[in-house]
């Protein structure tokens, strides 16, 4: 089983700038919640890149570009979707993702879906330690 995240943002150096600076002129119409949780502005959350790295769990980061080309497949972004096998089923849509306001209620609303999938939670590290 596998969990794809997929932000609602295309690939590439040039995409990259304009959401940076989508992010600082206008962070209340940036169209990606699951962007501004994992990643902020400039780099990734220390606490998400913590639980991403400290995690047992199988998974795999993509723009919506790069999902639609690997997998032939289309959501409304941005989402997360459990693989299983050839299907793909949601773990959080859009309107789920859109209401998160911290990254540690996302990491809580995972351990919460991965218990119902019957994967071990993985805890939440506010510690300063350097990653």
């Amino acid at each position: 089983m596998r969990w794809i995240f997929v932000y609602n943002a295309d690939s590439g150096s040039l995409n990259t700038v304009f959401d940076i600076a989508h992010k600082i002129i206008s962070p209340d119409t940036y169209e990606c919640n699951l962007c501004m949780l994992t990643y902020g502005t400039f780099s990734e959350q220390k606490v998400w890149k913590r639980f991403r790295q400290e995690s047992i769990w199988d998974f795999e980061f993509l723009h919506k570009d790069e999902f639609e080309k690997k997998y032939r497949s289309h959501f409304e972004y941005p989402v997360i979707v459990q693989q299983i096998g050839d299907d793909f089923e949601v773990v959080l849509a859009r309107d789920e993702i859109d209401v998160i306001d911290e990254v540690e209620d996302l990491i809580e609303i995972l351990n919460a879906k991965a218990a119902e999938s019957e994967l071990q939670p993985v805890p939440i590290r506010k510690d300063s330690k350097p990653l």
